[in-house]
């Protein structure tokens, strides 16, 4: 009881099965495309709401941060925030490549809801505008935070400084004798010079103070720590001018003193005979030490300004019959000359030195010149 099938028929089921076949790829195909669309979308909507939690994030950390207290502070908010503008140029980066795949998705026009991918790309858009402007602004707080600290260790150091050599140049050590004072003296002049070597740094504070921002350079505390050190500086130049007069005078006085022991070596009664020391050690030789002497046998008084004293110590001096004094405070020096006759004889004995002393030179001249 076979039959065989019409071929007719069996070509049309064929086309048939080969159709709803090409019908169920096209919508396999599809539904694909849906899904793949459907992924983009919901994978760009995960990128911007990590965006806007990253975007929360960091407006909490620069609401929460302060400009710190001090330099150390400063500097370590400053290390900080350098992180976080390395972080921020990243996730720019990100944002934008997330903003080109909304574009694309919004190109396709074949996702649900095109309006809510604007309003996202706009509402982060905002935001991220947003937090670059008060990270500009909190990088230029730090800037000034930063400023301000500097000027204010700067001037710190300067008032140390400034303290430790108005110490020095107040002090009230003269040296004991000649060596000592100038020992001294050279110590004031070097000293001096560093001071005289400040003056530009103590100059420059109201050119930094001008430079610093507004809510800063007019505080109250600042100004007044310029004018101090302004002050400062002015006394230690002052104090440092008159210490040099001071070395200066004490110098003298010792030297004075040492041409005084220098005349109490003097053995008038055993005959005119000159210290050597004193002959060798004055720049103007016997002939200075002589008028020296002899000036002060004429009497008068010489005010030499010494620290620490309400007046000038006045060293005053009389010829007397039997001898000459010479006075400072409670101290007396006596010189003892047998009369003014024994004086001129020693004038009379230095010149004949002194002449023959010159004929020996011009004897000496002409034996080299022969």
């Amino acid at each position: 009881g076979y039959q065989p099938c019409d071929p007719q028929i069996i070509c049309n089921r064929v086309n048939h099965v080969q159709t709803c076949l090409e019908e169920l790829e096209e919508l396999a195909a599809k539904r694909r495309k849906e899904l793949e669309d459907s992924r983009q979308l919901w994978t760009f909507f995960q990128e911007m709401e990590e965006a806007e939690a990253w975007i929360r994030e960091k407006e909490k950390i620069l609401a929460a941060q302060g400009c710190g207290r001090d330099l150390s502070s400063v500097v370590t908010l400053t290390n900080k925030h350098k992180t976080m503008l390395g972080e921020l140029g990243g996730r720019r980066a990100l944002l934008h490549q997330t903003m080109k795949k909304g574009e694309k998705i919004l190109a396709k026009k074949s996702c649900p809801g095109p309006s809510g991918i604007q309003e996202k790309m706009r509402e982060v858009c905002l935001r991220w505008k947003k937090l670059e402007e008060v990270t500009g602004l909190h990088q230029q707080r730090l800037e000034d935070a930063l400023s301000f600290f500097q000027f204010s260790a700067e001037t710190d150091d300067l008032v140390a400084w400034l303290q430790d050599a108005y110490r020095i140049v107040s002090s009230d050590d003269f040296g004991h004798d000649d060596h000592s004072s100038q020992a001294l003296l050279r110590k004031h002049r070097a000293m001096a010079e560093q001071v005289e070597r400040q003056r530009g740094a103590v100059a420059s504070l109201r050119r930094q103070l001008a430079l610093l921002a507004p809510g800063h350079r007019q505080g109250v505390d600042v100004q007044i720590r310029v004018v101090e050190v302004e002050q400062l500086y002015g006394e230690v130049v002052e104090v440092a001018v008159l210490r040099t007069q001071w070395l200066q005078d004490a110098l003298a006085v010792y030297r004075m003193f040492s041409e005084v022991h220098a005349c109490e070596g003097w053995d008038v009664p055993m005959g005119f005979h000159l210290p050597r020391t004193m002959v060798q050690t004055h720049p103007g030789g016997p002939e200075m030490s002589l008028n020296l002497l002899g000036g002060l046998l004429g009497g008068g008084e010489l005010a030499v300004g010494l620290p620490g004293d309400p007046q000038a110590v006045v060293l005053q001096w009389w010829d007397v019959p039997m001898g000459f004094h010479l006075s400072k405070g409670d101290l007396r020096w006596t010189l003892t000359f047998w009369g003014s006759p024994w004086w001129n004889r020693v004038v009379e004995l230095v010149e004949d030195k002194k002449s023959q002393l010159s004929s020996v030179l011009k004897i000496q001249n002409f034996l080299l010149e022969c």
